[in-house]
């Protein structure tokens, strides 16, 4: 989901608009990550073993994932999640009808549909609860791998601000992963679309807090997750407006030990990616920065990362056009969205684009850690609304957090 490929050439097919580039080998990173969460405690070496295999497999010529060798692999799963039938999904959505299409992307297409909320069986609709099923297309390798993130990811991961995964369906050659539906869709609608209602200023600032909670969250954990497609389009937003964080097919492990980076494809959405991960492929949290400040641009401006509607600029991104005014303390509120109205705080928007801008530079290395960018917008955000909540699984903004895996069942889900 999200803008179409504006430069074709160096699109990769993904559930986005994505880069390619050549990069070096990433096996021995992976296995390294690997060895370290085996030696952390015999249960996370339990609970991670099909997700440090699956991504073993993906680096070796001899076991690309495929449909026709899936049925040999066992993979441990989260007893949070419940095991769909097909027959069960398509009763909830009236066998993928196009009345209950409420999405679609590269990795295929969003259904919504009704299940009891205990047994998880279909209901009728206003039944029960509301569930978003991504169904994903059979032709599209690159979306399984995806797919297979997310159940790893999504299995384990439980935060207020990341989307909750409540299932698949690993049938024949048929990949689904079952959410919670949220009902006010992703932040893209609310800032870009035509005819829709603006946002109000200190609904911004909660969705700026809420994704930095959610990024500093992944960053705070041990080993750290890099989210790396971190968009308008895959943050989503509960009737409240409340954000979370969604789509974990690109995310993948950070560097461990004294890794400075993992190395791997460029992959991401034109706009966002951060500079230094396009031209080398390093990947590291500060990535997941830049991408925060391109969004955080997205709530000030109300402009999209990539807009071909800048005549003459279709290369021309958001980044690009707002650095003068960033740079400028007399300009800056000239990036503001109009459709506000001057209604907000100047003092507050000056210091979410100084932040911002801090988050854009070109030196990963100055750019401020999550727990920090969390930090600075609580602060700056407390003085005009109740303050939010502390951040959601950790004690501190400074603790590193084990990822402690929930109880784990072998099930034979035909994936890799």
């Amino acid at each position: 989901m999200g803008n179409s490929c504006r430069r074709p050439a160096k699109c990769a097919h993904v559930s986005s608009t994505n880069f390619t580039g050549s990069t070096e080998s990433h096996s021995k990173s992976k296995q390294h990550s690997s060895t370290s969460r085996q030696s952390h405690s015999k249960t996370s070496s339990t609970s991670r073993h099909s997700h440090s295999k699956t991504k073993k497999d993906s680096t070796s010529s001899n076991h690309q994932p495929n449909f026709r060798s899936m049925n040999q692999y066992n993979t441990s799963i989260s007893n949070n999640l419940k095991s769909f039938s097909l027959t069960d999904l398509k009763n909830v959505t009236k066998n993928f009808r196009s009345e209950t299409l409420i999405g679609e992307g590269g990795f295929g297409f969003v259904f919504k549909g009704w299940i009891d909320e205990n047994t998880f069986a279909p209901t009728k609709p206003g039944t029960g609860i509301v569930v978003a099923i991504k169904k994903l297309k059979k032709e599209s390798f690159q979306g399984h791998k995806e797919w297979l993130a997310e159940v790893n990811y999504l299995g384990q991961l439980h935060h207020e601000n990341l989307v909750k995964l409540i299932g698949y369906c690993a049938e024949s050659e048929n990949r689904l992963l079952v959410y919670e539906f949220l009902q006010k869709g992703s932040l893209e609608n609310h800032l870009f679309r035509k005819g829709v209602q603006p946002i109000a200023w200190a609904t911004r600032m909660n969705i700026a807090i809420d994704v930095a909670r959610g990024l500093s969250y992944l960053h705070n954990l041990d080993p750290n997750v890099i989210y790396r497609d971190l968009k308008a389009a895959n943050i989503l937003l509960d009737s409240n407006f409340n954000a979370k964080l969604s789509d974990f097919g690109l995310a993948r492990d950070g560097p461990t030990g004294d890794k400075t980076h993992v190395s791997t494809r460029v992959v991401g959405t034109q706009g966002y990616a951060a500079p230094e991960y396009v031209a080398t492929g390093h990947l590291t949290p500060k990535s997941d920065v830049y991408c925060f400040g391109v969004v955080l641009l997205e709530l000030l401006s109300g402009r999209r990362a990539m807009d071909d509607e800048r005549a003459g600029f279709s290369d021309e991104t958001l980044v690009d056009w707002a650095k003068p005014f960033l740079t400028d303390s007399r300009r800056v509120l000239r990036i503001m969205d109009t459709r506000l109205g001057g209604q907000y705080s100047k003092k507050e928007a000056q210091a979410a684009a100084a932040l911002a801008l801090q988050c854009l530079d070109k030196d990963p290395k100055i750019r401020p850690p999550m727990v920090d960018v969390l930090a600075t917008l609580e602060q700056l955000h407390t003085s005009n609304t109740t303050p939010r909540r502390p951040l959601f699984g950790t004690e501190s903004h400074g603790n590193k957090q084990s990822r402690h895996p929930q109880k784990t069942k072998e099930a034979n889900t035909n994936y890799v």
